[in-house]
């Protein structure tokens, strides 16, 4: 198999000075950028570097001010997405563009040839997403699919357009490492049959197995090139950070014994077709504590993050406490009230509105825990409170943005995320409830908000985190739960768990048949 640049054949694509200006921000300041015919190539930098600009520049998405693209040696002008299609560009964007109202295969017409049957479409699409690994249905509605399954719609649609280059943009962020594997073993088959791909991750271990060469971006220019499997992990965090890139550190429990967060035989029917049900789930996080929620995609996750941020409301009160307080029937701002955050999976549209400024955003969520500071008499607006506020937080996380307000839509995916979680950190909530938390971030942001959840936990409050990143998981727990088929073992203490141990869980073993071998205790 060929494998290497060096066996890759001769240019596909080549970039040349590319630029694009956002009023007085180069976002991307004179990239030049070559892809080999057959090789997969890394596209690194951190959260705000400039990659997602070049990339949407590539797929037609932004017009540049200056520079040149070469398609198979030939000048081009990539005006829109559906020329750069028939060039033969593909794209799997970080943010989903799927209509929640629509099935999976409705989804995929949209962008295929209107005269395909809808049929044919879910037959290849099946077939694809079972061949790869990624199974699909598609005749489920989007609306009742996980974020997981929403990513396989975005790969298997692309792949059915059958293109040259294939731009992934942060593609495993939600994928499990089973998933991942899957997803790597097709690249390498396409790779194998001359096709080529950009690939845009944050994990720099799967760009070390996966990758040929990588070129890294900070603050919109090139700084380097390399191979990547000649470097560490910890190299390319230094290349795209400019500094030493430092792991969480977890200090050891100080759990009070208070009770922050209190779940007694939550059960919860499916609220759709394809939806997971919950059943009899029982959990207890204290104050100090970090307890980890592992799974595989799809098996409850979603439903039981939910039930506990009020967004489904339980026909008990007692089904949820919050500092001792029934909570099972409160909605969200009441649970607010109450002391908690909440922070969703999918950030764009679910944690803040597209089309809203980061201040405006910031009052959304907080005009009822923060009424007296951001609301005056008459119920008028404190627009200097909360500017100074979204300011303090935008500091605090190293946000990058182009603009001093600008809507969330505009940012990076990791700076949107960024901003999310320092709005509810600012807080100092006793509870703090977060689902992927570092989901498209880049190493150096993601250390920032781990840290920043152990910090708030040994603080005295509560953090529950539900996440598919074991090594994310284990780096900042107290202690994992495994979620599987709606249904959450008990948490395992971290000195007693191993990836063996949550694995088998994950996999849907019975928690009395698990055990720890002397050699992974």
């Amino acid at each position: 198999m060929q494998s290497s640049a060096e066996t890759a054949g001769p240019n596909l694509l080549e970039v040349r000075g590319l630029t694009k200006i956002f009023g007085t921000l180069k976002a991307c300041d004179g990239v030049d950028l070559t892809i080999a015919k057959g090789e997969i190539h890394a596209l690194l930098g951190e959260n705000g570097a400039g990659k997602s600009t070049l990339v949407k520049m590539l797929f037609g998405s932004l017009e540049p001010n200056d520079g040149v693209i070469s398609w198979n040696g030939e000048p081009v002008t990539i005006a829109s997405p559906s020329m750069a299609k028939k060039l033969g560009i593909g794209m799997v964007f970080q943010h989903f563009s799927l209509f929640e109202a629509l099935t999976a295969a409705e989804n995929i017409a949209l962008s295929l040839q209107a005269d395909t049957p809808l049929s044919t479409i879910s037959a290849k699409a099946r077939a694809l997403s079972y061949s790869y690994g990624l199974p699909l249905d598609p005749e489920a509605l989007v609306g009742d699919l996980s974020v997981g399954e929403r990513q396989r719609i975005e790969i298997i649609r692309c792949l059915l357009q059958t293109p040259d280059l294939i731009i992934l943009d942060e593609p495993t962020s939600v994928l499990t490492p089973q998933e991942a594997d899957k997803l790597f073993e097709t690249l390498e088959r396409l790779r194998a049959e001359g096709k080529s791909i950009l690939y845009i991750s944050h994990r720099l271990d799967e760009v070390r197995r996966l990758c040929d060469r990588a070129t890294i971006m900070r603050h919109g220019k090139v700084v380097g090139h390399c191979d990547p499997r000649q470097e560490t992990p910890s190299s390319l965090a230094r290349m795209m950070v400019g500094s030493e890139v430092k792991n969480a550190e977890r200090p050891p429990s100080a759990a009070s014994g208070e009770e922050i967060l209190g779940i007694c035989g939550l059960s919860r029917k499916p609220a759709g077709p394809f939806s997971m049900p919950l059943k009899n789930i029982w959990l207890s996080v204290r104050a100090g504590e970090v307890l980890g929620i592992a799974g595989v995609a799809g098996n409850g996750q979603g439903e039981f993050f939910e039930a506990v941020s009020g967004e489904a409301r339980q026909e008990a009160g007692d089904a949820i406490r919050i500092r001792g307080q029934q909570a099972g029937r409160l909605g969200i701002s009441a649970r607010r009230l109450l002391g908690a955050a909440f922070v969703p999976e999918e950030r764009l549209g679910h944690g803040a509105a597209p089309r809203m400024k980061l201040s405006e955003n910031l009052l959304l969520s907080r005009h009822r825990t923060d009424r007296k500071a951001f609301i005056g008499t008459g119920g008028f607006v404190k627009s200097g409170a909360i500017q100074s506020a979204a300011q303090r937080i935008i500091k605090a996380m190293d946000v990058r943005k182009s603009a001093p307000d600008p809507e969330a839509a505009a940012l990076s995916g990791g700076n949107l995320q960024k901003f999310i979680i320092g709005r509810e950190l600012d807080r100092q909530p006793a509870l703090m409830v977060v689902n992927q938390p570092t989901w498209g971030v880049d190493a150096g942001a993601a250390a920032r908000i781990r840290q920043a959840l152990i910090e708030l936990a040994r603080g005295g409050s509560a953090v529950l985190v539900i996440s598919q990143d074991l090594d994310e998981l284990f780096e900042m727990s107290d202690a994992i739960a495994v979620m599987h088929n709606g249904e959450l073992s008990k948490p395992i203490p971290i000195a007693e768990a191993t990836l063996e141990k949550i694995g088998l869980l994950m996999g849907g073993a019975e928690p009395g048949h698990v055990h720890v071998s002397a050699e992974t205790a």
